[in-house]
């Protein structure tokens, strides 16, 4: 089972991620989406398409755009569409 924590709490859990390019993305059922808030920032990857990202909030501290996730991704990502990956010390243990 995989689970993402940041600020001693799980924010993800799952034992169905998909790992791309040595991140885990977790199924949108498996995020605790209590912990995250919709931030505007959007990055474009080559093959995958338009990142967009969340901030992580856990017991009053932010982790600014520390999770993203591709709603619309290209063809070649398809099989992570709205799954949700994680950064900027979230652990992510597997």
């Amino acid at each position: 089972m995989a689970k993402a924590i940041w600020n001693d709490q799980v924010i993800a859990e799952s034992d169905a991620t998909v790992v791309v390019e040595g991140n885990h993305y977790f199924p949108p059922a498996a995020v605790h989406q209590q912990f995250l808030q919709t931030s505007s920032h959007e990055t474009v990857c080559g093959w995958k398409g338009t990142a967009s990202y969340y901030d992580i909030v856990v017991n009053g501290e932010t982790n600014i755009q520390a999770a993203w996730y591709y709603a619309t991704p290209k063809e070649a990502a398809d099989n992570i569409r709205g799954y949700v990956a994680f950064w900027k010390g979230v652990e992510v243990h597997a």
